[in-house]
């Protein structure tokens, strides 16, 4: 069940002799960026504890039906969402707690929920597993909530945590937790990927997903041009090559899209500032080849310093995030500030 999962060989060799050996912490935490299958190494595990891998699976959270019922609560009010906890369990010993709601939290509910289900006993063998996806998104009462049940699991508890940023955890849980690191994929490992699993247009994806074979699957690349077209013509009015109306069109054209996601819209910021700033040092690898030419006119017209408080802002704006900051007042300033020091 280890055989087809990519990449990160030696991590996954590590969890697979565990298993095989019995030597099992009781809580493990895998970090790395997102769509490096952290989550995916997770359900592989707990398949070889508990068995049964093709229910566990049917908890992906990427599958289609479990997309939408997540998306799905974000139209529900707090006090829906919080007398129904999220979860996914196929798998009567292995359970997946994922962000709930339109800020993509764990929450506290949900942490008592896992407190509540951890003292179940297996219904088959000797262990249940737990996995909580994106531990880095607790809020400070759910962390304290799972910390509880950190000092004292249940002997045959193991619960698996997954973080992109392991430093947004309390260090008491970091602490507590066995740490594997999943490093991005090569490029000759994402071309292998790609090819396995029949991915369209395999080149770009590779050059996007950036290491990340999650990312190269779910892409949907016609919106992340869409996407794109917005965050270069923001670039350009930043830097003075178009006026600020320029910009309002696409602002008001993103304000009319109530499901468009500020962080959606950051990611693909950063790896337009990484190309520019790529260029403008003479690195010709750039994962946006096919705007090449937009970019290079882009560092013609701008700084070093431009570009770091371009990154230094957007750092700013995605730490806001999860306090449903207004995307279009937070861009707005960021178009504002950029032209006046391009200026």
């Amino acid at each position: 069940m280890f055989q087809d999962f990519f990449g990160n060989q030696a991590v996954a060799q590590t969890l697979r002799a565990l298993a095989n050996q019995e030597r099992i912490p009781q809580t493990i935490l895998l970090e790395g960026q997102e769509g490096v299958g952290k989550a995916t190494l997770a359900r592989r595990f707990a398949a070889a504890l508990v068995g049964e891998a093709g229910k566990i699976e049917q908890d992906d959270l990427s599958l289609e039906a479990n997309a939408a019922v997540i998306a799905d609560r974000e139209k529900w009010p707090a006090d829906k969402r919080n007398e129904d906890p999220l979860f996914f369990g196929t798998h009567p010993d292995f359970l997946t707690f994922p962000p709930d709601g339109p800020l993509r939290q764990i929450t506290i509910e949900q942490m008592r929920l896992l407190k509540q289900r951890a003292q179940f006993k297996p219904l088959h063998g000797l262990r249940r597993v737990f996995l909580i996806d994106h531990i880095d998104r607790a809020n400070e009462q759910a962390a304290n909530s799972l910390l509880k049940t950190l000092e004292e699991p249940p002997e045959h508890l193991i619960l698996v945590l997954t973080a992109e940023n392991p430093y947004d955890l309390l260090p008491t849980i970091r602490s507590r937790s066995v740490s594997f690191h999943l490093a991005p994929l090569s490029n000759a490992e994402m071309r292998t990927f790609s090819e396995a699993r029949g991915l369209p247009e395999p080149q770009r994806r590779v050059a996007l997903a950036d290491g990340s074979p999650g990312i190269a699957v779910s892409m949907d690349l016609d919106l992340y041009d869409e996407r794109r077209i917005a965050m270069l013509h923001l670039l350009q009015v930043s830097a003075g090559r178009a006026p600020f109306a320029e910009w309002l069109k696409h602002a008001e054209a993103l304000a009319t899209r109530k499901q468009e996601k500020l962080e959606a819209l950051l990611k693909i910021l950063y790896v337009l500032l990484e190309d520019v700033l790529m260029l403008a040092h003479g690195v010709e690898e750039i994962r946006n080849a096919d705007i090449r030419h937009d970019l290079e006119e882009l560092t013609g017209r701008i700084s070093f310093d431009w570009i770091r408080t371009a990154v230094r802002r957007a750092d700013e704006i995605s730490g806001l995030v999860r306090r449903n900051i207004q995307k279009n007042i937070a861009l707005d300033a960021l178009v504002m500030e950029l032209r006046r020091i391009a200026a």
